[in-house]
């Protein structure tokens, strides 16, 4: 007898976010789900864990076939719960992280709580795919990113990657139209950089205080390889992720001045 799959869904925006719903939604079409997000947003907290305070957990939801779970960490906090205690010598098949409420395109994928995820999820060998839709609404339209997100798992599922690494993907769905959507591009990541801005303001008792803000400069525009030209042309945006950070090309170099 064929052993149903179990999918582990997770995600940075918190339990009660819409895209969370849609991506238990997604995954409950390909197997059992075990979904443990966030009790509150964790946006921009990339890789971060918690070590100086308890955890504390809640199930949300409890069907058969799905358990919903709220952990009052970060999203990789949830990864490694789910992982290390609530799973035991259980198999997992998939990690789902998102659906996200904007983009995770470019440098995002440093900062973002969504890939961090999913990143995590890949150290356990693990397929891992970060779903994000570009747009920041609490109300987001979710259709065409289930739509999506439904061919790629399948696909993923359906062909598991044998040698190497295992499989992340960082997956960004544009936020147009469903029929204006041409289609998945398989990319790479857009070279740019993140400018901050701190707008200074006082509060009530005249102490300051300081709010993030800043834009994003794209430092390839016309580069029709890259993940941000296929979003902006109307295309999902699919990048494979490698943990392995080392910059091979400045290691000759190293080598040559470090002797």
């Amino acid at each position: 007898m064929k052993k149903e799959r179990l999918i582990f869904v997770t995600n940075d925006d918190g339990y009660a976010a819409k895209g969370f719903a849609a991506a238990i939604e997604v995954a409950r079409e390909f197997g059992r789900v075990v979904a443990v997000a966030p009790r509150e947003t964790q946006s921009g907290r990339s890789q971060a864990i918690t070590m100086y305070e308890p955890l504390f957990l809640e199930q949300r939801v409890k069907q058969e076939g799905l358990d919903v779970y709220s952990l009052s960490g970060t999203p990789v906090d949830c990864v490694k719960w789910t992982f290390d205690h609530l799973m035991g010598d259980g198999e997992v098949d998939l990690v789902i992280s998102g659906i996200n409420h904007g983009s995770n395109s470019a440098i995002n994928v440093l900062y973002s709580g969504t890939m961090g995820a999913a990143i995590e999820g890949s150290f356990y060998g693990c397929p891992s795919i970060g779903l994000s839709l570009t747009d920041h609404s609490s109300d987001a339209e979710f259709g065409a990113a289930k739509h999506y997100a439904r061919e790629i798992i399948a696909s993923v599922l359906e062909n598991p990657l044998k040698d190497g690494q295992p499989l992340c993907l960082n997956v960004n769905v544009p936020n147009i139209a469903f029929e204006d959507i041409k289609g998945v591009r398989v990319c790479r990541q857009c070279r740019g950089i993140w400018r901050e801005e701190f707008y200074r303001h006082e509060d009530p008792r005249g102490k300051p205080y300081y709010w993030l803000t800043g834009s994003y400069t794209n430092y390839e525009p016309t580069a029709a390889d890259t993940d941000e030209w296929a979003l902006n042309n109307g295309y999902v945006a699919v990048v494979p992720v490698q943990i392995d950070m080392t910059s091979y090309s400045q290691m000759s170099y190293l080598e040559r001045i470090l002797k």
